[in-house]
């Protein structure tokens, strides 16, 4: 069997970038699967036509996205400053933090702490983090059940698929096959698919779990150094079950969500909503600072996670990806995500900022392909809300791949090298190049159908045509034609004269 064919029979997506096929082999069949394209395309336009009407109505939006980045800039030059105040405000305040430098550890702590609260249930808030290190099979494992609280989680983990979007995962998904999950997983007969029937389906499913389960486990959008605060936004209010009702709290955080100070919030807030939902606002923002006696989680732990960020940290135009504040924004203006959704980039962080992010959290160890899915377009530069210049750091992550795989090479067996000099001869040579294009155009031919188009070619040439359409050479250069209509308009002079 064939890798693609291989990889074709697989139900659930591969989302561990260590496991997944590279990129062009898993977008494939996402290419192929219409259904899939059209919720992706339905989804994306809503969003998009919201986010533009929103952010039209900010005339400073510029000023804010600039405001932005600098602010983010800042945190990331004095993150270890910022880090231990925020250790120290928290700790004042009640919480517990720990420090994580890979999975593994944060995986263990978490653990530690369920079991030292006795329990083998726990309801999470969606949180990219925990599935960055593989935190659900992890817990199932160890004999904790996990229950995702959000929405679109919930119908992914009854569904048993994965995340296709950071911030609404269950993007590619329709509401007749989320009926069809509901009615299946939570025993409903005759379940519409109505939305307020889905919606109230899933408060049903979730109301004792929020009434029964004490531990609860959550991301963060924001940390506040300042205060030693954590800030969480969410569109439906289960978060605000989790945040409030069970006993125990235990919060995953990346070290780059940190901000110096709570006036900061006031640029972050107006960006974020706009940006990843078409909201003025998020309609749950919370906010909480250690253990207040008597009102919510008597117990609160905070995992600081590193995990490769202090890695990317080090280098100069990588480190711009840490400004991001997991808006989307970038996804949905992306003509590559729109067209493969976020199952073929084989991570957690799908898209644009995916493209750039998993090969530094990995250490350029795996995702090597991830960087070369992207057009350059610049549309993810465009409307990032805090700058982020991802064509930038693709093309920098591209030139650190082709350098890995040339290592240890001669030149004169580097494949890219020996181009790049037959290349360079070609072109610098008139009767050369006016050679290559008569054996270009002869050569094509063969492969050139009706319509004027190639669809597909044979060894290296298939790696262009296996996703895209070459258009055939045509059979007279412009060269060609301007030496003609030179040579007829001397002769049509002689003639007059």
């Amino acid at each position: 069997m064939s890798a693609l064919a291989e990889h074709e029979v697989i139900d659930r997506p591969i989302l561990d970038p260590a496991l997944a096929p590279p990129f062009p082999v898993a977008a494939l069949p996402l290419l192929r699967n219409t259904q899939l394209r059209g919720n992706l395309a339905h989804a994306i336009d809503v969003i998009q036509a919201r986010r533009a009407r929103l952010v039209e109505e900010k005339t400073d939006w510029q000023a804010l996205r600039a405001a932005a980045s600098q602010i983010k800039d800042e945190a990331l030059e004095n993150l270890g400053a910022l880090l231990e105040q925020f250790e120290e405000r928290c700790t004042r305040a009640g919480g517990k933090v720990h420090w994580a430098a890979d999975a593994a550890g944060a995986r263990k702590i978490i653990l530690e702490i369920l079991r030292e609260a006795g329990v083998d249930q726990v309801i999470k808030i969606k949180t990219m983090t925990s599935a960055e290190i593989q935190l659900n099979p992890f817990l199932e494992a160890s004999g904790v059940h996990a229950c995702e609280t959000d929405l679109a989680e919930i119908i992914l983990q009854l569904g048993d698929g994965e995340p296709s979007h950071i911030v609404v995962p269950a993007l590619h998904v329709n509401r007749g096959q989320v009926r069809e999950i509901f009615a299946r997983r939570m025993g409903i007969e005759h379940l519409s698919d109505d939305p307020k029937a889905l919606t109230e389906a899933a408060r049903n499913y979730l109301r004792q779990k929020f009434l029964t389960v004490p531990a609860a486990i959550s991301g963060a959008n924001f940390l506040i150094a300042e205060t030693g605060s954590v800030v969480v936004v969410e569109s439906e209010g289960n978060g605000r079950m989790c945040l409030t009702l069970p006993q125990t709290l235990i919060t995953l955080a990346g070290i780059e969500k940190v901000l110096p100070r709570f006036n900061d919030l006031e640029v972050m807030l107006q960006l974020l909503a706009r940006s990843a939902t078409g909201e003025r606002m998020n309609p749950y923002t919370s906010l909480w600072t250690g253990v207040t006696r008597g009102d919510g989680p008597q117990r609160f732990h905070i995992i600081l996670l590193d995990n490769g960020r202090s890695s990317i940290l080090a280098r100069k135009t990588g480190r711009q990806t840490l400004r991001c504040i997991r808006c989307g924004a970038c996804m949905n203006a992306c003509p590559v995500y729109r067209q493969t959704g976020g199952h073929a980039y084989g991570s957690v962080y799908p898209g644009p900022i995916g493209a750039i992010l998993t090969p530094q959290l990995e250490q350029m160890r795996h995702a090597q392909s991830l960087p070369f899915a992207s057009s350059l377009c610049g549309a993810c530069y465009e409307v990032c809300p805090v700058r982020i210049n991802i064509p930038e750091v693709l093309l920098e992550l591209r030139a650190r791949v082709t350098d890995e795989e040339r290592k240890g090479l001669s030149r004169f067996f580097d494949p890219m090298y020996i181009g790049l000099r037959a290349a360079h001869a070609m072109f610098s040579r008139a009767r050369l190049f006016h050679a290559a294009q008569r054996a270009g155009r002869i050569a094509l031919g063969f492969f050139t159908r009706r319509d004027g188009w190639i669809h597909s070619l044979p060894g290296v040439g298939a790696k262009w045509t296996v996703s895209r359409d070459l258009r055939g050479l045509p059979k007279q250069t412009f060269h060609e034609w301007w030496q003609g209509r030179t040579r007829g308009t001397r002769e049509q002079r002689r003639y007059r004269a």
